[in-house]
């Protein structure tokens, strides 16, 4: 039996532990560290999960001290992430981690410290590399058909950004922005797919719908226009939308950029191109990638469930269907094999992780550069501190 300790138990953690539990019956909540546990062990009650053989706790040292665990699942707010990770890194334990792993520069270099002196096998919440459709374009890419890849375009056009607008995701010193919220997963995917490393980038973001002058604090409730905006819950329930929150995103309290781009390049001298967007609404929605080679290019989405490549040099372009069956919830079917690899490194420490600490690092230090290149307006160099100070002796 594994036993798995929760610190923070959030929707996102509590979703992908049911998947877990229906997996693996092998494994079972054994502690749960959150300030709400009180709450939280009143909801599960009345959800009908049997609680007496869970125990309870405020804090996550004295959940991680009283007890012996198998594993544990980070489920905090993404400020936290990397404070409670160091703590089960630093007891070896394996460990389910959340993205962004780190939301700034202090404390992502903290957080690769302490991987490299821990033991523990984590996994991090990129269920996006695992999808079938990944995979097939991987497998793609790897075969040379298409050739060195030479150039990537990829888009997020987000059907349901206005929940980064309408609850605490508002909060950008909370998420610390989108590309560390939204982009670290296609980061992440693009840079599995290519297998070289990113080393310089330049981004631009723009707020020009989520912002405005009503006062900060304001709820769709009490507001006198909920009634027209089409923001409020009830238009977007009318519009067939789910509502995500009751804070005005026109207030002007409304953080995050609703839109970025980022150029991307890589050590081999291609380079990719990455844009996000959050007030695209129901078919205008895509996420996907091309990938070119001389030979080819392959595409993908995950709205259509379709990867397709085009051969340069002979008339033919061959189309693989995904069966959707297959891609219906858990993003695409990539948390379901996430929480399968958690539940085996559980088990077995020889066991390898399918979505690393190593490819979450890279990613939020990308994602972290982006920002500052959109702040700064200049080009940032994809590198840790102690990288560019080698550098500087080299005299590079």
């Amino acid at each position: 039996m594994s036993n798995i300790a929760v610190i923070g138990y959030g929707s996102q953690v509590k979703r992908l532990i049911g998947i877990l539990l229906e997996q693996d019956t092998e494994s079972r909540i054994a502690a749960i560290a959150d300030p709400r546990h009180e709450a939280i062990k009143r909801d599960m009650q009345a959800e009908g999960v049997e609680t007496s053989g869970i125990r309870f706790f405020e804090s996550a040292d004295d959940m991680l001290d009283s007890g012996k665990y198998d594993g544990v699942m980070i489920g905090t707010r993404c400020s936290l992430h990397t404070p409670m990770a160091i703590k089960a890194l630093n007891r070896g334990l394996p460990l389910y981690l959340e993205k962004p792993v780190s939301t700034t520069m202090s404390d992502l270099i903290s957080l690769r410290g302490a991987y490299r002196s821990s033991s523990s096998p984590v996994v991090v919440s990129f269920p996006l590399r695992v999808t079938h459709h990944v995979r097939l374009v991987k497998e793609i890419v790897d075969s040379g058909r298409i050739g060195t890849v030479e150039h990537v375009q990829a888009v997020n056009n987000v059907a349901y950004g206005s929940v980064y607008f309408h609850n605490w995701y508002r909060n950008e010193e909370e998420t610390q922005g989108l590309f560390l919220q939204k982009a670290t997963h296609d980061f992440d995917y693009i840079n599995h797919v290519l297998g070289i490393r990113p080393v310089r980038v330049c981004a631009m973001t723009s707020k020009q719908i989520f912002k405005g002058d009503k006062p900060a604090g304001l709820t769709c409730g009490v507001c006198e226009e909920r009634e027209v905006c089409p923001e409020s819950p009830q238009n977007l329930r009318k519009a067939g939308e789910q509502p995500f929150g009751d804070s005005c995103s026109f207030a002007e309290d409304t953080g995050n950029e609703d839109s970025g781009s980022a150029l991307v390049q890589y050590e081999s001298g291609m380079h990719a191109s990455y844009s996000q967007n959050f007030f695209v609404k129901k078919k205008a929605a895509y996420r996907g990638a091309r990938f070119m080679g001389y030979k080819g290019t392959v595409e993908f989405d995950w709205i259509s469930d379709q990867v397709r490549v085009f051969m340069h040099h002979t008339p033919r372009v061959e189309t693989y269907q995904i069966d959707s069956s297959a891609t219906a919830v858990g993003h695409g079917g990539g948390d379901h094999m996430l929480m399968d690899n958690f539940a085996r490194l559980m088990k077995d420490r020889g066991a390898r992780s399918i979505s690393p600490l190593d490819a979450g690092l890279e990613s939020a230090l990308l994602c972290l550069k982006a920002k500052a290149s959109a702040l700064t307006g200049c080009f940032q160099n994809i590198a840790w501190p102690d990288e560019e100070a080698e550098a500087d002796r080299n005299g590079r």
